[in-house]
């Protein structure tokens, strides 16, 4: 009796940033129904740890170094994967209109 070796599974990744919680959200939902529409697994969204940039701005050119401004700018990241994609779930992927400030990286596992 020969065994079948089992098929390799494909994974996309898909990994989401924006700079305010509710877009991601919201996006991240969009994706998600789209995937289901069309009949894929899909495994997320996974909150990845938020970055936060802090800046330090002196308000004066010249005088008064003491006098600062703090500007703070947080990266809200997720992960989406989904498992056995077809060429349909890609369509899907492509034609959606996800809101500006919304960058998503994709990438073949």
């Amino acid at each position: 009796m020969a065994k079948k070796a089992p098929e390799p599974k494909q994974k996309i990744r898909l990994r989401i940033k924006a700079y305010d919680h509710k877009i991601i959200d919201v996006s991240s939902r969009q994706i998600i129904e789209a995937i289901q529409r069309q009949g894929g697994e899909v495994i997320g969204p996974i909150p990845l740890p938020t970055e936060n940039h802090l800046y330090t701005v002196n308000r004066s050119t010249f005088v008064h170094k003491n006098a600062r401004e703090q500007f703070e700018l947080k990266v809200h990241k997720r992960v989406i994967d989904i498992l056995n994609p077809g060429q349909k779930i890609i369509d899907s992927l492509m034609n959606l209109n996800l809101p500006a400030g919304v960058d998503i990286e994709v990438k073949m596992i």
